[in-house]
């Protein structure tokens, strides 16, 4: 029979940087992935969203929420950057949206003129 005071001893140090904040405070954890899951619905608005009717959005967004649960899930058990690599590729699309509009403006202004 395995009692729980036969459990190894688990060093907070040796946890990942989520799972370490969720021991001081639980709702840490959950910050964490509503920040996972706005970030990913950032992501895909910069680089993949078309406008769609309500009910496919509506199922687009469910989905995004449940891929974020594994995103965070990879981040919280494995420490895996998924927070930190979803900040990167908003940056680098964000960058690409405002020069793609800053170039079509500009062909704009010259098929104007």
């Amino acid at each position: 029979m395995y009692l729980a005071s036969q459990a190894p001893s688990i060093d907070r140090d040796d946890l990942p940087w989520l799972q370490q904040l969720t021991d001081i405070n639980p709702w840490y954890g959950f910050g964490a992935f509503v920040l996972t899951v706005l970030l990913t619905v950032i992501v895909f608005n910069l680089g993949f969203a078309r406008k769609l009717p309500l009910l496919k959005t509506l199922i687009i967004y469910a989905l995004l929420v449940m891929g974020s649960f594994g995103l965070w899930f990879m981040e919280f058990v494995f420490g895996a950057p998924t927070l930190a690599v979803l900040v990167i590729s908003g940056l680098v699309l964000g960058a690409y949206r405002f020069r793609l509009h800053v170039h079509r403006k500009e062909k704009a202004n010259e098929s104007n003129t």
